[in-house]
């Protein structure tokens, strides 16, 4: 062991201490500046000879000169502390003498004067002020300490603490008692113990470092490089004592506080704040980080504890000086990337017993979580800006949602500078911010279950928060051209992607299907661009479109509290009489009372967050730049918006889109749905083609989306889209639904073929979920009906794709007639509970059971009263501009039978059972709905094949509903002349057929068993050969299939292709035909009947 060291041992603990720290000083010391190592004294140089900068622009006043043993022979002139072997010299004896308590620094060439003056010329300036009398007063002001007992305060009034003990080691010294860089340390160490033990040591340092700073810099030129240096030294050592104030607080005496021994209240201050941590103090702690050790675990744990702080404040507490903290920590990257490096950042899975535990400690127990977890959606919020939410004014509403929105906005904005700084920290930083957005992702997919527990999931606004960020940052790249959008590489799918959709419904694959695509893993390393976009997509799902949807189960929430509270309220006055249970009343009033005002107050709140215009225009830019990188997966193409798409899209499905998850499609039609509902006038100038490209490819392609549901939204989005805005009679879509080429090409076509496919989802409510679909199909056609283009698309279906066309008038009847039967039939219990209700001798339970009743019928009626409307409307429609279409023989025979049947329903010996009160609350016009059908039944009327099916309609045709009918034309439904001449015309016609029809059945007489249909029991007239070898006629088989594409004998799916004509039957039945009217013929000619009995 080296005999230099055995002594050190024997210090006493306070020496050891300060050794110590003298060590570190001196590891961290550096020359200040070029001009600093100039002003030292070369090692050769008589150390009374220190050389001059030649630019000095003072003259130095000499003093004393230090003594050869005292002089430095390093550059640095803490150097020589740096290690615990000291030279045997003189000048050891402050760092190794037990005894003496000298903490003076060496004289440098700082401290020492020159041994020159400057010209005559400037010596009237030189004498006004030397370098040790500026370093004096320098220092006493900028560290507040005097050795001056008589001088109690600065030039500014400010307290100066007098240093009896370092002047007395200047007197000691033979030195100027004066202050100077060299004996800096001593004298903070001493005003140390002057200082009130309750105050922070850097309640006095920080100060003292503003001070410093604001003298280095000089209103209007640089300090000489003398004065520069003696600043340099006073920072240096100014900063450094901060830091060990920090660090080592039993150096100045000091027992450890973890009140005083934190930077926090600090970093809390503003910067401007004499204490307060300045931009200067971040820069110097980042220059010092290779040096020091100290500094990162330092500020690293001061921002955990602002962020453990954060956790327990809200929206109501003072959080800007928080947030603002963290934003200035981000402004300097090394900062970041250590604290990205801080285990406290992610959340550790293994610390938590299961998935739910791990979503609540993402926004509370990582360092950026209770930052984002600031919102108006925190309920101490929501019930402070809403208060009696149930009898709140509506412009109170409205200005707390406003200011609401203004603060978001803003705490927004800091959260996306935070993000951005993480990104451009490094590689390090960014990979943890990217991490920590999809574990909060991925350990929230819950927050889209049917049944959502709030303390099982992050809350709504720390999801909003992240989802608001993500949007932002994906700004830079969603151009209005979107020219970026190739960026995004299909491959993160088939990476280690961050985002976990492993347990996600896919878009058209099987679990198995799902696992082999993502087991096949792609090469190389997602870019930035990829990444953000999926962290987005998630987040909508995730976070935003949770919340959207929040407010529709609210207002569902809010109804029904109301609605027990109004039926306690009612039962309170019944009960007066039984204490008991009177309190218990009152006591489910005050529940449901708290319950609904909670809700009320809380779809308030969600009001001011998501139905901000900031936050939807980038979510809409957002879902737009989703719709086009659909498109462009599914069809393989580079699709742009304006753009045409080759539909129908191949048969062969790209795996890469079947495997991707539902959500990537339903965000973007639940994001625009809810704005049509909410922000309508946002979308006149957001909305693109590839919105309505996005509907038409995937409902005429719709094999390619399994789910039918999500399938039917996409009608219900171009729905939303007619519903008129401002000025936009049509909508938003409108216009450009009658106008695009695309449009005009495919978009008939596919609300066919969804109006046919919606009729078999597979799910149990299927059977009114198509209702409500064929609804917004009728109004979507009904807005494009005046381009003509649609009508000749029409006609052209029926011609080239007349089973297509077929089917879907097949649909339309069915809908019309059983709509109609079923409205009717409510409309007849309507009219028989409200005739019950008139009965005065109903007891009260009994007038309460018919009211149930009559409100459930009412609900129904108007259901279904509504969509028979809107199918009567469709059929005029297509009736008037499709005679020929609507009566080939696969449709005429059953049209004719449905206008019949529901003509009997209005005409009939029961139409006065349909007199209701108030029928236009159940949309129930009779006049109305008559006329409609008269319309039909004349737009087809000038065709024959229309004329005999109706007259052969053996079940629903009667002449005497055709007579009532004429009479309610002339009398009520006010049609002109015209009008009422061709009804009867077509009666006529229609009676005489009936009687063609019938002679025409007396002169077949008995049908031989091998020409009758097996089905319908009448004569074929074109038979076919089944799969099953079994013989129909055509058109009853093609009603069969319209029903159930199987062979109604053997049960084996067949189409109408699969059938071969029976022409060797056919030919028989006609010769049978032939021969039996012309034996008819020739009965009644021989039994001179006067009565033509001849087929016309």
């Amino acid at each position: 062991m080296d005999p230099n060291e055995q002594s050190e041992p024997s210090l006493p603990p306070a020496e050891q201490m300060r050794q110590r720290r003298l060590a570190k000083l001196a590891s961290l010391s550096s020359v200040p500046s070029n001009e600093a190592e100039s002003s030292t004294p070369s090692p050769s140089a008589p150390p009374s000879q220190p050389s001059q900068p030649q630019s000095q622009p003072i003259r130095i006043t000499q003093s004393p000169k230090p003594k050869p043993a005292e002089s430095s022979k390093s550059a640095n002139p803490f150097s020589q502390l740096a290690g615990k072997k000291q030279p045997e010299s003189g000048n050891a004896s402050s760092v190794d003498s037990g005894n003496t308590r000298s903490t003076k620094r060496r004289t440098t060439a700082v401290d020492a004067e020159p041994s020159e003056t400057l010209p005559a010329k400037k010596a009237q300036t030189a004498t006004t002020e030397s370098i040790e009398d500026w370093s004096d007063r320098l220092l006493s002001d900028v560290f507040l300490v005097t050795l001056s007992e008589t001088r109690k305060t600065d030039t500014r009034g400010n307290k100066l603490i007098y240093l009896p003990e370092t002047r007395a080691e200047l007197e000691q010294s033979g030195e100027p008692t004066k202050l100077r860089v060299s004996c800096i340390d001593s004298a903070l160490i001493e005003a140390a113990k002057y200082l009130p033990k309750h105050k922070a040591l850097l309640d006095y340092l920080l100060p003292s470092w503003k001070r410093v700073m604001r003298a280095s810099r000089p209103a209007r030129r640089p300090p000489p490089s003398r004065e520069a240096a003696v600043l340099a030294e006073a920072k240096r050592l100014c900063f450094s004592n901060c830091i060990f104030a920090l660090t080592m607080p039993e150096y100045f005496g000091r027992e450890p506080n973890p009140n005083h021994d934190s930077l926090v209240p600090y970093l809390l201050r503003n910067h401007d704040n004499e204490d307060g941590v300045c931009l200067d103090f971040f820069t110097e702690a980042v220059s010092r980080i290779p040096e020091d050790d100290s500094i990162l675990p330092m500020f690293n744990d001061a921002m955990v504890d602002i962020s453990r702080r954060v956790a327990k404040m809200t929206m109501n507490d003072d959080y800007k000086p928080y947030i603002n903290c963290l934003v200035t920590y981000s402004r300097f990257h090394p900062l970041l990337d250590a604290l990205a490096r801080d285990p406290n950042f992610l959340v550790d899975p293994s610390r938590y017993e299961n998935r739910e535990q791990i979503a609540l400690a993402t926004e509370t127990n990582t360092i950026l979580g209770p930052f984002f977890r600031i919102s108006p959606l925190q309920t101490a919020v929501t019930q402070t800006y809403f208060a009696n939410p149930r009898t709140i004014d509506p412009g109170h509403v409205k200005s707390s949602q406003t200011a609401l929105q203004m603060t978001l906005n803003a705490h927004q904005g800091d959260l996306e500078s935070i993000v951005n700084a993480f990104v451009r920290a490094g590689s390090v930083a960014k990979e943890a911010i990217l991490n920590w957005f999809a574990f909060n992702l991925n350990s929230n997919h819950k927050r889209r279950a049917l049944q959502v527990n709030a303390t099982d999931v992050a809350s709504d606004g720390f999801m909003v928060n992240i989802t608001a960020v993500l949007d932002k940052l994906c700004e830079p790249f969603m151009d209005a051209t979107f020219s970026k959008i190739s960026k995004i590489d299909l491959d993160y799918l088939r990476r280690e992607q961050r985002v976990d959709m492993s347990d996600e419904t896919k878009l058209n694959a099987d679990q198995a299907t799902s696992d082999a695509f993502y087991n096949n893993k792609a090469g190389g390393t997602s870019n930035f661009i990829s990444e953000i976009f999926f962290l987005a997509l998630a987040a909508h799902h995730y976070g935003l479109g949770a919340t959207n949807a929040k407010l529709k189960d609210l207002d569902k929430d809010i109804k029904y509290f109301e609605k027990v509270i109004k039926q306690m309220e009612e039962e309170l006055p019944k009960v007066q009489s039984d204490p008991l249970r009177a309190a218990m009343v009152k006591q489910h009033i005050k529940t449901a009372v708290t319950a609904a005002e909670k809700y009320s107050a809380l779809k308030y709140a969600i009001q001011a967050v998501v139905l901000d215009q900031g936050m939807q225009r980038l979510s809409l830019q957002f879902m737009r730049y989703v719709a086009v990188w659909l498109l462009r997966t599914a069809s393989q193409t580079d699709y742009r918006p304006g753009e045409q798409i080759k539909l129908p899209l191949t048969a062969e499905k790209p795996a890469v889109f079947s495997c991707l998850p539902e959500y990537a499609l339903q965000d973007v039609v639940d994001n625009f749905k809810f704005v049509f509902r909410f922000l309508p006038n946002m979308l006149i100038s957001a909305m693109g083609d590839e919105i309505i490209a996005l509907c038409i490819t995937f409902l005429r392609s719709s094999e390619y989306i399994k789910n039918p549901y999500l399938k039917s939204s996409l009608v219900t989005l171009l729905f939303s889209g007619t519903w008129p805005v401002y000025h936009l009679s049509r909508g938003v879509l409108g216009d450009t639904l009658i106008g695009s080429s695309f449009a005009n090409e495919h978009l008939l076509h596919s609300l066919m073929k969804f109006y046919i496919e919606c009729e078999h989802s597979g799910v149990s409510s299927a059977f009114y979920d198509k209702f409500n679909i064929r609804y917004e199909i009728f109004q979507v056609i009904k807005v494009i009906w005046t381009n003509n283009l649609y009508k000749e698309k029409l006609s052209k279906e029926s011609r080239v794709n007349r089973q297509f066309f077929v089917q879907f008038v097949n649909l339309l009847l069915n809908d019309a007639t059983y709509l109609l039967d079923e409205a009717l039939t409510k409309l007849v219990k309507i009219h028989e509970y409200q005739k019950q209700l008139q009965d005065p001798g109903l007891s009260p339970e009994e007038q309460d059971k018919i009211r149930t009743d009559l409100e459930q019928a009412e609900q129904q009626c108007q259901s279904w009263m509504q969509l028979v409307n809107d199918t009567m409307g469709m059929m005029k429609l297509f009736t008037e501009t499709l005679r020929d279409s609507f009566t080939m023989p696969e449709i005429v025979v059953r049209l004719a039978g449905m206008l019949n049947y529901n003509l009997e329903s209005l005409v009939g010996p029961k139409r006065s059972q349909l007199k209701v009160e108030d029928a236009k609350k159940y949309h129930f016009d009779p006049k109305t709905l008559l006329s409609d059908f008269i319309d039909v039944y004349l737009n087809l009327g000038s065709k024959p094949d229309f004329v005999k099916a109706v007259a052969s309609d053996g079940r629903s045709y009667k002449p005497s509903n055709f007579e009532t009918a004429s009479r309610l034309l002339n009398n009520s439904l006010g049609k002109p002349p015209e009008l009422v001449e061709a009804w009867d015309n077509l009666k006529g016609k229609i009676a005489e057929a009936k009687q063609e029809l019938d002679q025409t059945e007396l002169d077949l007489g008995d049908i031989p068993p091998e020409f009758e249909d097996p089905i319908m029991g009448d004569l074929m007239t074109d038979p076919v050969i089944l799969p099953s070898r079994h013989i129909m006629d055509r058109s009853t088989i093609v009603q069969q299939l319209l029903s159930t594409p199987k062979d109604p004998f053997s049960n084996v799916q067949m189409t109408i292709d699969d059938v071969v004509p029976a022409d060797d039957l056919r030919k028989k039945i006609e010769a049978w035909k032939a021969e039996r009217i012309a034996s008819a013929k020739q009965k009644s000619s021989d039994s001179s009947d006067a009565m033509d009995t001849t087929v016309g």
